[in-house]
This record gives structure tokens, C-alpha cells and sequence, in this order.
């Protein structure tokens, strides 16, 4: 038995969705030439299809489960089951207009023309609010349509916001965040089930192990109890005797977004000689 999963061929999520598996320990070609590929490291195929068709594909059961735009699957409508977030690519699904045009708020949209490639997201955006606007619905270079005169704004995903600045652009309305999915078939049998569940404790661990460093210190026994402080760890920190007795070495992990923070601390506590080490995996 093994677990169909389906990633996009080319295109942004590509690399991401293949790095991430690879990370799970999966083995299989990522060189392109085919479409399916088979993993070793654990039991699956890999699909390799385009990112509009992978939600269609799960829905069906031709595909287990899927990586695809969390704006992908709500433009699609697809009857399939949100399993994971996998926290990148990053965006978002906004309206914007011509930089040069006063806006006050969405009402300004009344009777205008947005060109965009997401008309299920962006007519039911405009319904919720009330306003009667116009979608023409083009399949690419949609941020060029104000500047050639198709349509008055567009609706399109901003990352950066960095093609907007170019064509002359402004974001005014967030119609919703999105990331990178796991998407999977709602009627799997009991078996890839399992395997699934498997698959998510992998990508799980390998995101906890990103959010969090490693960190190794030397410290004076007597400001011990200060460092336990701000280093809980896990559960507690490693204290190991040195040569030296009146040090100790304390082993810890600090997360990511409080690590600065934490190393600042510990060096006012007298630590010294801070490792820091990244975590490939984090089991808890």
C-alpha cells in the first residue's frame, strides 16, 4: 500500500513541496522528466501535476492527498479535506487599483470591472459586501488589464507586492491569506489513513525543528538557577559537570522567534561560549 501524493510540476510551490518531503524522508526523482515518481524512505508515489488540476485529482481519489494554494482549493470548490498547513508560500488575495486613483473604501468598486483568475473567491467577496461589480475572468497577466484599459482594477495574488509597484498598482482590499496546503481524499481506506498520519507527524517534527535552535553554554555554577530560568527547554535544560567544578555546560533549545531575546539574557547571566546548533528534526 502506498500514499499518492500530488505536487505542482513547476511553479512556485515546486522546489518547496519537493524540499519538504525530501526533509520527511522521502527519496524519489524530482529531475522533471516524468510524472509520477516512486519514494523510497517511505511508501509512496509522487505525482507531479498542475496546481489546478491537483485539487480535482485528490477530490476524484486519483490522487491520496495533494500540496497545493489553500487559494487554489477555495477557487476550486473541490470536496477534499484540509489536512495540514505547511507554512510556506506565503501570499495573498487582494484587489487593487491604478496607484493614481483615490479610493475610500470598497464601495468604490460599485459598478467597476476587476479582471482576476479567482472569479468563485472574488464574486463571493463582492456579494458579501454588497457590491455590484463586473469580473472578467483572463487565465494570466492579469495585473496588466488596468494599464492596457480592459478593466478598471484586478484581484490577483501579492506576495511582495512587488508586480503591483511595476504596472502602477495599489492594494486596497484583503480578501484572504493563504499558504501551502495538505489536501487529501475524504474517503481514503483505513490503511493510507495511516500512512497519512505518518506522513504529518514527519512534517510536523521537521517544522518544529525549524521553529527552534539547539543551544549549548558554559555558565558559573552559582548563576545556575538564573539561566533555568530563562531556559526552560522542552521540559528542563541538560546539566552537565565540566572539568572545571565550579562550571557546568547547560543544554537547552530556544525558539526561533525569542532567540536574540534569550541569548542577551544569558550572557548578562554569565554564560559563555554559547553553540548554537540547528535542529534538523524535533520529536515530542
Amino acid at each position: 500500500m502506498k500514499l499518492n501524493i500530488a505536487i505542482q510540476k513547476k511553479g512556485r510551490m515546486s522546489q518547496d513541496s519537493i524540499n519538504l518531503l525530501k526533509s520527511c524522508g522521502l527519496k524519489f526523482n524530482n529531475s522533471g522528466r516524468g510524472l509520477i515518481a516512486q519514494s523510497s524512505g517511505f511508501p509512496a508515489n509522487i505525482y507531479y501535476l498542475r496546481d489546478d488540476d491537483i485539487p480535482d485529482y485528490v477530490e476524484d481519489g486519483i490522487a491520496d492527498v495533494g500540496i497545493v494554494g489553500l487559494n487554489v482549493v477555495e477557487e476550486g470548490q473541490n470536496d477534499v479535506r484540509v489536512s495540514e498547513h505547511l507554512g510556506f508560500a506565503r501570499c495573498r488575495l487582494s484587489i487593487a487599483i491604478p496607484r493614481d486613483h483615490k479610493y475610500q473604501g470598497i464601495q468604490d468598486l460599485d459598478g467597476k470591472e476587476i479582471a482576476t483568475s479567482y472569479p468563485v473567491i472574488l464574486r463571493k467577496y463582492l456579494d458579501e459586501n454588497k457590491v455590484n461589480a463586473r469580473i472578467h475572468t483572463i487565465s494570466g497577466s492579469v495585473e496588466i488589464a488596468p494599464g492596457i484599459g480592459l478593466t478598471d482594477g484586478i484581484c490577483d495574488i501579492v506576495s511582495t507586492g512587488s508586480t503591483l509597484l511595476s504596472n502602477g498598482l495599489k492594494e486596497v482590499e484583503k480578501i484572504m491569506e493563504s499558504e501551502a496546503v495538505m489536501i487529501s481524499h475524504k474517503d481514503m481506506p483505513a490503511e493510507k489513513k495511516e500512512l497519512l498520519q505518518k506522513l504529518i507527524f514527519r512534517i510536523k517534527a521537521v517544522h518544529k525543528a525549524a521553529e527552534n535552535k539547539y543551544i549549548l553554554l558554559n555558565a558559573p555554577n552559582e548563576r545556575i538557577d538564573d539561566i533555568i530560568k530563562i531556559l526552560p527547554g522542552m521540559k528542563s535544560p541538560s546539566i552537565l559537570p565540566l572539568a572545571d567544578k565550579n562550571w557546568s555546560s547547560i543544554h537547552s533549545v530556544v525558539g526561533e522567534e525569542d532567540f536574540w531575546e534569550v541569548i542577551d539574557q544569558l550572557k548578562e547571566c554569565g554564560a559563555e561560549s554559547l553553540l548554537v546548533v540547528p535542529i534538523e528534526k524535533m520529536i515530542l
